[in-house]
């Protein structure tokens, strides 16, 4: 196992560096052990599983390392926080670096510890592609690490998510790289009520980024599965687009595929949108789940 763990790392060099510390470590089955990852926040290692434990053998090698080692478990614990295993507690939030920007991190916040690491690429993607100025909405927006992204070239970000406590730390991520968050939009609640909202004021967006939940349940009972009703959501940004803008898709649901994907979004737009598809950051080297397409008119 610590053969696995240093071929792993090897093969992300030069990560960490002096521009990004958090990343992927292993990814299961693409570096040798199914339902096993392990991804990096700063030196911290958060090992995620399947089963309720680590294997004997993995954790004895990832105590040998040293470093400060969290487990959380999937699936049937999602609301449980990580479980420390070893090294110094992380009892108090921690920031990471991404992209050359800082970032808020916590081991004691739930299921969730701030950031999505698989989205890496796209908000490097965002900020080489953002102008000054540029309006960039970001849906669905959680810790607002996208609208970081945006904002730290110049753009004009909205951050729209349903809870209050993201949406301040959204605000504390912007601070965290001197920027000031009264100079940006902040809206709390149903991205698709917003959306409504904004078409008919008018209001219009040079990038607007989806990557909402596989499933969701809104206010009044209505609900969202990412299978059925992707397509819907895009054609409501799509009123909100600027002219030349660009929509960002991306979806985690292991049950859609790419084409299935691409063809929902074909469906449900004008036929104006040129489609890339992107794939997912390198040092993700097991199953792709993440889908992302970038929709340009």
């Amino acid at each position: 196992m610590r053969d696995l763990v240093q071929t792993a790392l090897d093969r992300r060099q030069p990560l960490p560096d002096d521009q990004t510390d958090a990343f992927r470590v292993f990814d299961g089955a693409g570096d040798g052990l199914d339902g096993l990852e392990i991804d990096a926040f700063a030196g911290r290692w958060l090992v995620s599983t399947r089963g309720d434990s680590i294997p004997t053998e993995m954790r004895d090698a990832l105590l040998e390392t040293g470093r400060t080692i969290y487990h959380k478990r999937l699936d049937q614990h999602q609301k449980e926080s990580p479980i420390h295993v070893t090294g110094p507690e992380c009892t108090e939030p921690f920031t990471i670096r991404e992209n050359g920007l800082s970032f808020e991190v916590s081991f004691s916040s739930g299921y969730s510890q701030g950031i999505f690491l698989d989205q890496r690429s796209n908000r490097r993607w965002l900020i080489e592609q953002t102008q000054a100025d540029a309006r960039v909405l970001n849906t669905f927006a959680y810790t607002g690490a996208f609208s970081v992204a945006a904002a730290s070239v110049g753009a004009i970000t909205t951050t729209l998510d349903l809870s209050q406590p993201y949406l301040d730390w959204a605000r504390r991520n912007l601070e965290l790289n001197a920027i000031d968050p009264s100079d940006h939009y902040f809206c709390k609640g149903d991205t698709f009520h917003w959306l409504r909202r904004f078409a008919k004021q008018g209001r219009r967006f040079d990038t607007i980024i989806l990557d909402p939940p596989t499933f969701s349940r809104d206010q009044d009972g209505k609900v969202f599965r990412v299978e059925t009703d992707y397509g819907h959501l895009a054609a409501l940004a799509e009123r909100c687009l600027a002219d030349t803008g660009t929509i960002l898709a991306c979806t985690n649901c292991r049950q859609l595929t790419e084409t299935t994907f691409r063809n929902q979004l074909l469906d449900s737009l004008p036929r104006d949108f040129l489609i890339e598809s992107v794939p997912m950051p390198p040092d993700f080297t097991g199953e792709p789940y993440l889908k992302t397409l970038r929709l340009r008119r």
